[in-house]
């Protein structure tokens, strides 16, 4: 049995037959749907199962969903999913990532040393890279840790606010009895009692402390305090 045509409802032969959109059509019948204009399998568009041209094709807009109670409540809804949604994932993954260290007077220390170290070990390569080769040693050539801690005074400070004794001894000497030292390093004071420098500083009036520290006035500014014993050397 024969198909009807989708335009015009009459029987479509197989010699005049077109099949798209899910119908039979006649030739002749497969037309725009507003212009009349006769389309073919090339050029048509289809839309709602119905063939259009290219120029009266539907133009199809998006539309503006209206912010409804009901609307409100779903986006409202939504929001609280994703905040427990979040919840549970930091809950979940709470304790896996880095710890934070505390800020004791020993990792204080140990910082210190280690930039320290860098500071030298950076002077080091500097002078190599001026000379264009190996440079005398300036300094011990294996320093040990004892070298670079401060004393017991020094320690002290960041959690004894009262001066002690070991502080008050460190009281700047008679001008008189102190030597004279060049800086051979720069230093940036890491405690409020200690002195900054840069490389040709002479430091005047300088006293032995212990084994790696002395206090001594830097000539150029003046001021005066703790430094290490190995950023300078006696002239």
């Amino acid at each position: 049995m024969n198909p009807l045509c989708g335009r015009c409802n009459l029987v479509v032969y197989p010699t005049e037959k077109v099949n798209c959109l899910d119908k039979y059509w006649h030739k002749g019948c497969f037309s725009c749907e507003v212009c009349k204009m006769t389309l073919n399998m090339k050029n048509y568009k289809g839309f709602a199962k119905r063939p259009y041209c290219n120029a009266h094709y539907p133009k199809t807009n998006f539309t503006c969903v209206a912010d409804t109670p009901e609307n409100l409540r779903l986006k409202q809804q939504s929001k609280m999913q994703s905040h427990v949604l979040y919840r549970e994932d930091f809950e979940k993954n709470k304790g896996k990532g880095f710890s934070a260290v505390a800020d004791t007077p020993e990792m204080q220390r140990m910082k210190k040393l280690q930039d320290q170290i860098s500071n030298i070990k950076y002077h080091e390569e500097f002078e190599k890279k001026k000379t264009g080769g190996e440079v005398p040693h300036q300094q011990p050539s294996n320093p040990s840790p004892a070298a670079f801690q401060p004393p017991a005074a020094s320690q002290n400070f960041h959690y004894e606010p009262a001066p002690v004794p070991a502080q008050a001894a460190a009281a700047a000497p008679p001008p008189s009895a102190g030597k004279r030292y060049r800086a051979v390093y720069d230093y940036a004071a890491a405690d409020e009692d200690e002195v900054s420098f840069v490389d040709g500083d002479v430091i005047i009036d300088v006293q032995q402390i212990d084994e790696g520290w002395m206090y001594g006035r830097v000539e150029r500014t003046g001021q005066q305090g703790m430094l290490p014993a190995n950023y300078v050397e006696a002239i």
